[in-house]
């Protein structure tokens, strides 16, 4: 049962990547709560939840969080594109989430 649990919920992003999003991603030293981070952030768990999903096909309970996840990160991307068009196309450019 450990070996399993090890293996494939990892899903919560580790408390250095966590640093690292929010160093590449902040608007200024303090930055932890722009919408560019919150977007980062999440993309990390939803890119780490996909994976979890290749190993635990039968996880419904976790693919709702993950459906509400993705949601989040399009009504936070919507706001983006609203407030600042420039803004926006450089985070979607970093994370690669469009063409």
């Amino acid at each position: 049962m450990n070996a399993i649990l090890q293996k494939g919920l990892d899903v919560a992003i580790s408390a250095d990547e966590k640093k690292e999003v929010i160093t590449k991603f902040r608007a200024h030293e303090k930055d932890t709560g722009s919408p560019e981070v919150q977007i980062a952030l999440m993309t990390g768990r939803i890119s780490n939840l996909t994976r979890h999903f290749s190993s635990f096909k039968k996880d419904h309970n976790s693919r709702r969080g993950l459906l509400k996840l993705v949601g989040k990160r399009r009504r936070l991307l919507d706001y983006l594109k609203k407030k600042d068009t420039k803004r926006y196309l450089t985070v979607i450019d970093k994370l690669k989430l469009r063409k």
